[in-house]
C-alpha cells in the first residue's frame, strides 16, 4: 500500500500534495429494552488527496487506491480555481518515516463477537427488575484503525488505533418526572477498559432513583464545585473551541478577546491539549498534517499562551503548528480540533474545596450544554446541596449559565485530582462528528456561578 501510494506522490513534479489513506473495521452492538437492536461489523476503507496551491487547498476522495492518481490530478486542478486575498506557504515540517502500532494487553480483535455480545447483555442485566425503568440502553461500539498519511516533502506514516467502549443510558420516570442518567468508558487502552464496569453501572441506578426523589434546584448565583467530569466538558466546550486557530483567524472580535499574553484568570489555573497522551480517547501519534502530536498550553498560570494549529493556521498567523490538524475520516478535509483537553492540577484537596462554603452547590458529570462565543450553558447530570462545608440532599435540574471570561476569573481554588475521560461520544465541528477526544479536569472551586431553577 505504501509503495502504491509513493508511487502516485512521486507524479508531482512541482508543489505540495499529500495522501490519507484508512482502513476502519467498525464493529457496533446495542441492546435497548431488553433486545438487541444491531450488531454488525463492517470494514471501511477509503482515502483523500490534499494539493496546496498559493494559500488554497484542493481536496478530492476516492475509494480504492488505484483511483488515487486521479483524485490527485483533481484536487490539483481545484487548489488552482480558487482564489484568495492570503497567499502563504504551508508551515515548513522536517520529513519524517514512522510506523505506530500501540502495545495493548487485551487488543479488541482477539474477542469474539459472541464474548462482546455477552458483556452488552450483562452490562444490560443490571438494570433488569426495576418499574421506574422507563427506558434502558447499552451500547458497545469499537473502532480498529490503520492510517496511511504520505506527503510530497517525504513524510510516510502508518499508525494504528484500536479503540473500544461502552455506554448505558438510563431513563427513570415517576408520575410526570423524568430523570435520565448516564456512563460511558472507552479509549485505546485495549479490551480491558470495558470491563468490570458493573460497579460503575449500579452508581447509575442510584443516580436515577435519587434524582427522582430529588428537588429542583433554587436558581440563583452560588458557589459551586464542579466535578472532574463537567470541569473537563466546560473547559473543552467553552474554552477549548475558543483556541483553535481557524475560529480566531477570521473572527476580529475574537483575536482581540483571545490575545496571546493576556491574563485570563487567576494564577492557579492552567489548561492544556495534548494530543501525545498514549491509551487515551484523543490520543494521535500524528495529525492529519503529518505533525507530531505535542502538549501544548493554552492558559498557564491565568495567562493566554498559546492556541491550537494545523500547518496553514500557523503559517496565517506566524504561530508554530501544534498537532491538531484533524478530520474524522478520510473523506473529510482536516479542520484544526482539539485532542485531549484538560486543567491542570491544582494543590487543593477535596476537602479543602469545601470549606467555607456556606451555601453552595457540588455539580456532578454533564448531561449537555451549548456556546456561544464567550456565553454558555451546561445541564448537570446531578447535583448537591453544599451547606457550612459539607455536602448534603439531591437536587436536579441544575442549569449553569455565564460568561467564559468571567467564570475563568471566578476559579479560586483547583483541586489536586485530575482524571480525563473519554468514551463513546465525541466532539462537533463544521460538520464533523464524532471526533476522538477527551477532556477532564481536578475539582474546580467557582463563585457567582447562574444557576437556573425554580
Amino acid at each position: 500500500m505504501l509503495e502504491k501510494l509513493r508511487d502516485i506522490l512521486g507524479k508531482v513534479s512541482s508543489g505540495y500534495a499529500d495522501i490519507r489513506f484508512e482502513i476502519w473495521k467498525v464493529t457496533d452492538i446495542s441492546m435497548v429494552n431488553g433486545r438487541i437492536e444491531s450488531s454488525s461489523t463492517n470494514i471501511i476503507s477509503g482515502g483523500s488527496v490534499r494539493f496546496f496551491n498559493k494559500g488554497t487547498f484542493g481536496f478530492a476522495t476516492f475509494t480504492r487506491p488505484e483511483d488515487a492518481e486521479k483524485a490527485l490530478s483533481s484536487a490539483e486542478k481545484m487548489s488552482k480555481l480558487i482564489k484568495t486575498d492570503k497567499e502563504v506557504e504551508l508551515y515548513p515540517d522536517k520529513p519524517k518515516k514512522d510506523k505506530v502500532i500501540p502495545s495493548v494487553s487485551v487488543h479488541p480483535e482477539t474477542v469474539s463477537f459472541d464474548e462482546k455480545v455477552e458483556l452488552v447483555k450483562r452490562y444490560h442485566n443490571i438494570f433488569t427488575g426495576n418499574e421506574k425503568f422507563s427506558a434502558v440502553s447499552v451500547v458497545y461500539r469499537e473502532e480498529l484503525l490503520t492510517r496511511y498519511y504520505l506527503n510530497t516533502e517525504g513524510t510516510e506514516i502508518i499508525e494504528e488505533r484500536p479503540y473500544c467502549g461502552v455506554a448505558a443510558t438510563v431513563v427513570g420516570k415517576e408520575g410526570n418526572i423524568l430523570q435520565r442518567a448516564y456512563r460511558s468508558f472507552g479509549d485505546l487502552r485495549g479490551y480491558e477498559t470495558v470491563l468490570n464496569r458493573e460497579k460503575d453501572f449500579e452508581e447509575i441506578k442510584k443516580d436515577v432513583l435519587d434524582l427522582l426523589k430529588a428537588d429542583k434546584v433554587e436558581g440563583g448565583v452560588y458557589t459551586v464545585i464542579l466535578d472532574p467530569q463537567i470541569a473537563g466538558v466546560f473547559i473543552h466546550e467553552a474554552f477549548g473551541h475558543l483556541s483553535e486557530a481557524d475560529h480566531v483567524y477570521g473572527n476580529e472580535k475574537l483575536k482581540e478577546i483571545m490575545t496571546l499574553g493576556k491574563t485570563m484568570a487567576s494564577e492557579i489555573l492552567s489548561v492544556v491539549d495534548d494530543g501525545s497522551m498514549v491509551g487515551e480517547r484523543g490520543y494521535i501519534a500524528y495529525d492529519d498534517d503529518g505533525v507530531k502530536s505535542r502538549k501544548t498550553y493554552l492558559i498557564k498560570n491565568g495567562k493566554l499562551v498559546g492556541r491550537l494549529h494545523s500547518r496553514y493556521t500557523a503559517a496565517l498567523m506566524n504561530e508554530e503548528p501544534t498537532g491538531n490538524s484533524r478530520a474524522i475520516r478520510f473523506n473529510y478535509m482536516p479542520l484544526v480540533r482539539m485532542t485531549n483537553t484538560y486543567i491542570e492540577n491544582g494543590d487543593k484537596t477535596f476537602e479543602e474545596l469545601l470549606e467555607g462554603v456556606d451555601k453552595g452547590l457540588y455539580v456532578v458529570g454533564a448531561l449537555g450544554g451549548q456556546t456561544e462565543l464567550e456565553m454558555f450553558t451546561f445541564s448537570a447530570a446531578k447535583a448537591y446541596k453544599i451547606e457550612k462545608g459539607k455536602i448534603t440532599e439531591p437536587v436536579r435540574d441544575v442549569v449553569l449559565s455565564g460568561n467564559l471570561f468571567e467564570t475563568l476569573k471566578n476559579i479560586d481554588a483547583v483541586g489536586n485530582d485530575l482524571k480525563i475521560f473519554g468514551g463513546l461520544g465525541g466532539c462537533g465541528k463544521g460538520g464533523q462528528m464524532p471526533l476522538p477526544v477527551s477532556d477532564g479536569a481536578p475539582h474546580i472551586r467557582i463563585r457567582n456561578v447562574i444557576i437556573g431553577g425554580k
